[in-house]
């Protein structure tokens, strides 16, 4: 049988659907955009892929597999689209969703909102059990009353189930009968137990997060299976992958299982290709911005690494306010969401100012200039309008762009309410977007102890690059890298991110009292768990396991992360643990307590695949040079010059290697558009990769 030597990539967006096709044998790359198409995300990626089949005839039976991100999870929670879903959890604690960690997110603010439960009152049961913290049962559930209590919920015509008990990280014997007993009463309804979601420490994480799973689960599954048999009915009969939320890919079976995992599946990959890209160049600070038709997302990288966090936020009811949104307890890279893409509206404010985003027009109907029904302006209508965009060359000329439509709609909605002239309305939306957006990149530079001042901005997205020398100036980064087909960079960045999956058990003993047998133990369940996923994508080479432990002194609110390099942990003694804690915790924090006892609490397993990296082939330099990747000239807005002036407009397919060229410019490619301005430099190195460098003011 024929080796398959072909990869796509698939990114799902709130705008647009993104492919990037990979021969791994020769590393060609083939890109293809098309609208997204929100109410079956998968009549896009069939489209794409019949629309990619006519240029290179054959490519799906040479498929060896298919990487897909999607934003569908995360809308259908931020949307309220989800199933009717059902809670059962231990009697005493059916308000732990509203109740939370008790904390106000503006203690000052007496109207502050907190986000609804997606679970109503309602809908959420108790059951009259007890397990103690060590596992012990003090009180056993009554499988009669289980059967009662599931029975009102099917009777209420609920569609999915969390359950989540107490304690039950370290003994889930009863929430294994509930699960047998649903399954026994309602086959068709979708379970989810914490025990297998989240088993760690914390109940309203745990709850809040198996929810949140139970609550995506069914809508999840569906589109999965939808997509995988649309898949096969073009003759497709590779692997199907899932980015997760934390940087590594899984099979499509754990995905739908634990949909959860996926709900910042889309925006990762950039983040990951980022990482990629820090590592291949040598750079130690890189700040990924990644801006598309509904969002940009945006990530510190240090030292080739994206940072990985156990919490993250959904839904807020206040979009930066930390606190105001439902908390997710998965691994996450460490995003940013910038409220902020090409779709986002520009309207007057209750105030009488001007309001870019965070509401978007997203791909149906729009901005205005796309000529789809569109009314409000937006980001793109005023970048075309400021002559940063050309209407005959938008995806590569196969969308026609509407100047005079745009050229209206911000006339009417944006310069003669303000009563300001035609042009500052214009700049005014594509600056006050850029500010929105450095604004927030300062504070998440800051908390991460980075400096603007010396990171390089890496930009991907279809809006990426038309933005990111203005928020370069904005934040005095002096350099900015634009990797080759920018546009699709989510789904480039599929390629280069690993098959792995994160594994963790919560266990709270001190470390003086702990059994080394029995933590062992717990290690080898977890990898035997996490190896068991990954194999049902079908993989049988080498798994890599990275272990770690979350550690505290005994009393103390949060954990600090150890990682383990033995991979015996009876090998390991007391004092050899407690020195591993003392060294993390004193570069962490400048001292240590060594009188303070300290225990364990959660046990992590991460398991992995040797890498598929991606080789990127040399430019080839061939009938290519500088005059002739001149397209002409065009008037666009200098924000230096306060007017239009005229900026070279350059092909990016003919640029050769090695050449160099001055600002005002625009290079185009059908995907995206760089723009720069006076005081920039462009350097294309032998990989096609952009290099822009700003003056120092």
């Amino acid at each position: 049988m024929e080796e398959k030597f072909y990869r796509l990539g698939c990114d799902i967006g709130g705008t647009f659907t993104d492919f990037v096709l990979l021969n791994d044998r020769t590393g060609e790359l083939k890109i293809y955009k098309c609208l997204t198409t929100p109410k079956d995300p998968s009549d896009a990626v069939e489209f794409g892929i019949r629309e990619m089949e006519k240029v290179t005839p054959g490519f799906v039976k040479n498929m060896d597999e298919v990487i897909h991100g999607t934003t569908l999870v995360i809308n259908s929670i931020i949307e309220r689209k989800g199933a009717r879903t059902g809670l059962i959890t231990t009697k005493g604690f059916r308000d732990v969703l509203e109740i939370g960690r008790g904390l106000r997110y503006a203690p000052y603010d007496i109207f502050a909102e907190f986000p609804k439960p997606l679970i109503p009152r309602h809908l959420r049961f108790e059951v009259d059990e007890r397990v103690r913290s060590d596992g012990t049962i003090l009180k056993p559930l009554d499988p009669e009353e289980a059967r009662q209590v599931v029975r009102r919920l099917l009777d209420m015509k609920v569609e999915s189930i969390a359950v989540c008990l107490i304690n039950s990280f370290e003994n889930p014997t009863h929430e294994l009968m509930l699960k047998k007993i649903i399954e026994e009463e309602a086959p068709e309804v979708s379970v989810s137990i914490s025990y297998h979601v989240l088993p760690q420490i914390k109940e309203y994480e745990r709850t809040s997060t198996t929810v949140t799973n139970a609550y995506v689960k069914p809508l999840t599954g569906r589109y999965l299976s939808r997509l995988a048999r649309r898949l096969q009915s073009i003759g497709f009969d590779g692997k199907l992958f899932i980015m997760l939320s934390s940087g590594g890919v899984t099979s499509v079976e754990t995905a739908a299982q634990f949909p959860v995992r996926i709900i910042e599946s889309g925006p990762t990959a950039a983040v990951i290709a980022g990482q990629y890209y820090g590592k291949l160049f040598n750079i130690s600070e890189m700040f990924c911005f990644d801006m598309g038709g509904t969002t940009a997302k945006s990530c510190l990288i240090q030292k080739g690494v994206a940072g990985v966090v156990p919490t993250f936020e959904v839904g807020r009811v206040q979009r930066f306010m930390k606190g105001s949104g439902l908390t997710i307890q998965v691994p996450v890279v460490d995003l940013m969401e910038i409220g902020a893409g090409g779709g986002s509206i520009a309207k007057i404010s209750r105030m009488g100012t001007l309001q870019v985003g965070p509401e978007s027009s997203g791909a149906d109907p729009g901005p205005i200039c796309y000529g789809r029904g569109g009314t409000e302006p937006c980001v793109t209508d005023a970048d075309l309008l400021l002559g940063y965009l050309d209407e005959n060359y938008f995806l590569g000329g196969e969308m026609k762009l509407d100047k005079e439509a745009a050229r209206r709609g911000v006339e009417e909605k944006v310069a003669r309410p303000l009563n300001v002239p035609f042009i500052q309305a214009v700049w005014g939306i594509h600056d006050l977007i850029n500010e929105t957006m450095a604004a927030a990149a300062k504070t998440h530079i800051a908390e991460k102890g980075g400096n603007p001042k010396i990171v390089t901005i890496v930009a991907f997205g279809g809006a990426g690059p038309v933005h990111a020398y203005g928020l370069a100036k904005k934040l005095g980064a002096p350099r900015i890298l634009v990797p080759p087909n920018a546009g699709v960079g989510s789904a480039l960045g599929f390629f280069t991110a690993p098959r792995a999956f994160d594994l963790l058990r919560s266990h709270k003993v001190p470390l003086n009292e702990a059994d080394f047998n029995e933590i062992e133990k717990i290690f080898q369940q977890l990898e035997a768990e996490a190896l068991s996923i990954l194999k049902k994508g079908g993989e049988e080479k080498e798994i890599q396991f990275e272990r770690s432990l979350d550690m505290r002194f005994i009393g103390q609110g949060s954990e600090t992360h150890v990682p383990i390099a033995e991979r015996d942990f009876r090998k390991l003694n007391t004092a050899e643990v407690r020195k591993l804690f003392d060294e993390i915790y004193q570069k962490l924090y400048g001292r240590t307590y060594p009188d303070s006892e300290v225990e364990f609490i959660n046990f992590k397993v991460r398991a992995s695949l040797p890498e598929r990296l991606i080789q990127f082939p040399k430019l080839e330099s061939e009938g290519k040079s500088l005059t002739r990747a001149i397209k002409g000239k065009r008037m666009a807005y200098s924000p230096m010059a306060k007017e239009f002036i005229p900026y070279t407009v350059y092909n990016r397919y003919l640029l050769p290697p090695k050449a160099t060229f001055q600002g005002p410019a625009i290079i185009e490619e059908r995907e995206s558009t760089l723009v720069v301005g006076e005081d920039a430099t462009v350097t294309v190195d032998e990989l096609g990769f952009l290099w822009v460098d700003l003056k120092r003011e």
